[in-house]
């Protein structure tokens, strides 16, 4: 159980420095959309290692197929909720990005640590931190151009991470004997809302901050992510 706490602890604490950063440090846009392109890069490789393919393996394509349908529209459906209410950019947009991927995917990442090895761990870990880094401080830097104040933002993203930890240690302490299909829908329901989110707001952030160098961002995430897979021995 320590190390899942720690785990969680680390990953959903990138939030929190993620909002700090973007509330109080100095975040320029080129920088943003560097960074976010290369978070996005990264997404874009360990959801399919980490998530999608172990559960064609574990289960079926069709179970996948379903999960990852399921997730990308209840991402979409979510993220026009938020634009309708909060704007386009108000930051709303990312952080419905990270709490729908990031449940499922935590409960999937507390299970993925149940007999996994200090390498393992940190190749999941370590990608999404990778992600969830940036995307909250761009964020947190959105909300308060649009006029939140630094207490709500702080607030409300310390909240998100909390309960993206709560989801770590819910998955490792009851999910360790459900049913691989089961276990298998959770994982691509995450995938799903990661595909979506990078469709829809990642990826589209970062090339209009950063134009072209987001394509080179990008890459350079895509390959962090897969160091990270190799350094766990799975290879991506």
């Amino acid at each position: 159980m320590s190390m899942i706490l720690i785990v969680a602890a680390v990953v959903s604490g990138a939030l929190i420095l993620g909002a700090l950063w973007g509330v109080y440090g100095k975040l320029g846009p080129r920088l943003e959309g560097f960074l976010v392109a290369v978070a996005g890069g990264a997404l874009l490789l360990s959801t399919t290692s980490e998530l999608i393919e172990p559960s064609i393996e574990a289960a079926s394509i069709w179970i996948a197929l379903i999960g990852v349908a399921l997730g990308a529209g209840t991402f979409v459906a979510v993220d026009r909720v938020i634009e309708r209410k909060l704007g386009e950019d108000s930051g709303g947009g990312l952080l419905a990005a990270i709490t729908l991927d990031g449940i499922p995917e935590n409960l999937a990442l507390g299970v993925a640590l149940i007999g996994a090895g200090p390498m393992e761990v940190a190749a999941l870990a370590g990608s999404i931190f990778l992600s969830n880094l940036p995307e909250a401080a761009g964020g947190a830097r959105d909300m308060k151009q649009n006029g939140w104040s630094r207490a709500r933002i702080i607030v409300l993203w310390t909240v998100t991470a909390v309960i993206l930890s709560i989801a770590s240690v819910a998955g490792n302490a009851f999910l360790a004997g459900v049913d691989d299909r089961w276990l298998a829908s959770i994982r691509c329901f995450a995938a799903g809302a990661v595909v979506a989110s990078l469709a829809t707001e990642v990826f589209p952030k970062a090339y209009n901050e950063d134009r072209h160098w987001a394509g080179i961002a990008t890459a350079l995430g895509v390959m962090l992510a897969f160091a990270l897979g190799s350094l766990g021995g799975g290879g991506g």
